[in-house]
């Protein structure tokens, strides 16, 4: 018996989770009832309200990392854009903080069940830090927040890193739920339900490994530079001429991002005329990355944890004894960012 759990949060997208449902209810029926698929919560049985529209689906019971099967996350559905409560990250952020990623945290590291994603469903396992340095896909418009938190994008309809199966944009559960269908159950009942449906999967399924394709002369350049670029240590200081600039200090600054303020020290110093810097939330303790002394603003990159795993870019200025600047990721709207030195 092949069991799907497809979970459901508040803010859910209806068509990341109902296509693969029916995709699995159909191959159950002509599998001779080898599959179940059923909808499922972090909290346990209760009705889930979805994004736009409001539609509630019924759950009928709690995940169970422990149930060897399939786990299915699908992604959110809200407004495009903004900074507000209902802006996709801002739902996504929030499942996120649930006990949703320390239950599909455990699934991943049980070797009887693939998790699989739909749409925005990794950005969410992404924002809960599960997919650092794993090969993944998104909607077009998150892969850039998906690289920020550390996972790989790749640009495939499908992509399969063995125990994570991830698929793009919303449509693409049709094609993650066939896929696993035919990985599962072979090609036969995956046939017979892409001829139920008259719908046949798109795209090819990437994987790792095979021969790398070969690329345009243009694109071996820029790939030798993104190589070199990235096996370079990180700069961590920027030069100014001088023996201090005016960002010297402890700076308490506070961020607001689309799920809520972050409050962070920050601390500046100049040595051997390089500005260098540290941030520092709760017990996290991080150094800028790549800093950049343009004129009277410093711009560096940072990675935090919180209220997600991101890389944020930062761009900072400084008059007397208060900071103004903003932070951003990707193409999420940039934060604003405030703060005063205390020392």
């Amino acid at each position: 018996m092949l069991t799907v759990q497809i979970v459901l949060f508040d803010g859910f997208d209806l068509l990341d989770a109902i296509a693969p449902y029916e995709v699995f209810c159909a191959a159950g029926m002509y599998a001779k009832g080898a599959v179940q698929a059923e909808f499922v919560t972090a909290e346990g049985a209760r009705a889930v309200t979805s994004g736009v529209g409001g539609t509630q689906l019924e759950a009928r019971g709690q995940l169970d990392p422990a149930r060897p099967g399939i786990v299915l996350v699908p992604g959110a559905s809200g407004e495009l854009a903004g900074s507000g409560p209902e802006a996709i990250p801002a739902i996504l952020a929030r499942a996120a903080e649930t006990e949703l990623t320390g239950m599909v945290k455990q699934a991943l590291g049980n070797s009887a069940i693939t998790v699989a994603t739909v749409c925005g469903g990794s950005l969410l396992l992404a924002m809960g830090g599960l997919l650092e340095g794993r090969p993944a896909v998104t909607h077009h418009m998150g892969m850039e927040v998906l690289g920020a938190t550390g996972a790989v994008p790749i640009q495939a309809r499908i992509v399969d890193d063995g125990s994570f199966v991830s698929g793009g944009g919303v449509t693409s559960g049709l094609d993650v739920a066939i896929y696993l269908v035919e990985r599962e159950l072979g090609p036969s009942v995956a046939l017979a339900v892409e001829q139920l449906f008259e719908y046949e999967r798109r795209g090819t399924a990437w994987k790792s490994g095979g021969i790398t394709p070969k690329a345009s002369v243009a694109e071996d350049a820029a790939a030798a530079g993104a190589v070199r670029v990235h096996e370079a240590p990180p700069v961590v200081g920027a030069r100014v001429s001088g023996e201090e600039s005016v960002f010297d200090g402890d700076w308490e600054v506070t961020i607001a991002t689309p799920v809520g303020k972050m409050a962070v020290l920050f601390r500046i110093e100049t040595e051997g005329g390089l500005v260098r810097g540290t941030a520092t939330q709760g017990e996290e303790r991080s150094e800028f990355i790549d800093p950049v002394l343009d004129g009277g603003t410093l711009r560096w990159s940072l990675r935090i944890a919180k209220p997600m795993r991101l890389n944020l870019a930062f761009e900072a200025r400084v008059d007397g004894d208060q900071m103004t600047g903003t932070a951003k990721a990707g193409v999420l709207p940039a934060s604003k960012l405030s703060g005063r030195r205390v020392y």
